[in-house]
């Protein structure tokens, strides 16, 4: 199955983030070695990029939870099982 982002192809658990998100990874998780100067050229860029797009945190929000939902559903304490026919929610664990 191919899944395809913005008319794009996904190919990695990498480029599904970077196509959902529109901007790379790197931007906002840095890169090895990198300077100070760069560090801060690299934030100072995320901060443009967070004020031309107020959304782009909930749409992170989104993909991760979505991410979590899919691969991991138990550290949110959201599992969802069916038995019997029924949909059980699991109970919340942590407290938020």
């Amino acid at each position: 199955m191919k899944n395809f982002i913005n008319g794009r192809q996904a190919m990695t658990e990498d480029d599904y983030l970077e196509l959902s998100l529109g901007t790379p990874l790197e931007l906002w998780l840095g890169v090895e070695g990198e300077t100070e100067e760069e560090r801060a050229a690299r934030l100072d860029a995320a901060r443009d990029i967070l004020a031309d797009h107020p959304d782009l945190a909930d749409r992170v929000s989104r993909v991760a939870v979505e991410a979590i939902t899919a691969h991991a559903p138990d550290l949110l304490g959201w599992a969802q099982r069916t038995h019997a026919g029924r949909t059980l929610t699991a109970p919340r664990r942590w407290a938020a």
